[in-house]
């Protein structure tokens, strides 16, 4: 089965304290879903039309748990201190090859 990952990226943070409070509470929502943090950092280098920011990639033993952890009650919570224009991100989920 292959695994799902979600790949998270953060154009700009504008609510330090917002993204905080979000931080403390989405690893143990996403990791009592089985998720396992892989990159949590800035990029180290950006090539082509690469953009110098936040990048987050989270593992999951499948596409279906990793779409279903997004629709928890836990990550749901930690999503509303995202609220309003705290941050600019994007979160995409895709399927892994194997």
């Amino acid at each position: 089965m292959a695994k799902g990952y979600w790949v998270v990226t953060y154009r700009a943070i504008h609510n330090p304290e917002a993204f905080a409070r979000y931080a403390n509470l989405a690893p143990a929502a996403v990791q009592a879903h089985g998720g396992r943090f892989l990159v949590r950092g800035m990029a180290a280098k950006v090539y082509e039309a690469g953009i110098q920011q936040r990048v987050v990639v989270i593992e999951f033993d499948s596409l279906a748990r990793a779409l279903s952890a997004h629709d928890t009650p836990a990550y749901q919570a930690a999503l509303r201190e995202l609220a309003g224009d705290a941050v600019e991100r994007d979160l995409r989920i895709v399927e892994g090859l194997g």
